[in-house]
């Protein structure tokens, strides 16, 4: 199922951004940075679930193709000890569709909206906000889900001592709780948003 939901996904955003020949080449050097062994959660599992749920709510992005391709790049670059990897994937993520004959303009709005991923401000546009919801619909997954990604964060981040690391996770679920909305489009809030509140309640305490 999950091949099959890659290579559809693939195929739809490289076509509709005008790539040259079928991308894949760039499309199976994604996949293996998602199949990297230090990473637990951001893997292909994620990249899959994002690509799952974007199918069903992609109507309500303006550009869908660049959100689309933007999923894909999202997490391409992710050093657990390194503080740019949102903006590398961003740069990595330019660099290869303006190569492959993407126009620049929508070449450089992948770039901006891998960027938004950093999640360092309240998404904006559509578009931002659409890629921004799905990439954290997993605050809102059930409980097992839930309870599974928190287990892979923690092992992602082995190298880092309990204490320092449950400091910092709970500042960071924390800021989500405090914003007044975690989803910004409608359909996901009104999908999301309840189980979410109550999934970071409940690490948080």
């Amino acid at each position: 199922m999950t091949t099959s939901l890659f290579h559809a996904s693939w195929s739809r955003a490289w076509s509709a951004l005008g790539g040259a020949g079928d991308g894949q080449t760039l499309r199976d050097a994604l996949l293996t940075r998602y199949a990297e062994p230090p990473r637990k959660y951001h893997t292909q599992q994620h990249l899959g679930e994002c690509l799952a749920l974007f199918d069903e709510v992609r109507d309500h992005a303006a550009h869908p193709a660049e959100v689309e391709m933007a999923l894909w790049f999202h997490d391409a670059i992710y050093d657990l000890r390194g503080s740019d990897n949102e903006s590398r994937s961003a740069a990595w993520a330019e660099q290869a569709l303006g190569a492959a004959g993407v126009p620049p303009d929508i070449a450089a709005r992948v770039r901006a909206l891998v960027e938004v991923t950093a999640h360092t401000a309240v998404p904006v546009s559509v578009d931002e906000q659409v890629l921004i919801d799905i990439d954290l619909a997993i605050l809102g997954a059930d409980g097992p889900r839930f309870d599974e990604y928190e287990r892979q964060i923690r092992e992602e981040y082995a190298h880092v001592p309990g204490l320092i690391f449950r400091h910092k996770r709970r500042q960071i679920l924390q800021r989500f709780l405090d914003r007044p909305v975690i989803y910004s489009t409608p359909v996901l809030r009104e999908r999301l948003e309840a189980r979410a509140r109550a999934n970071l309640a409940r690490v948080v305490g």
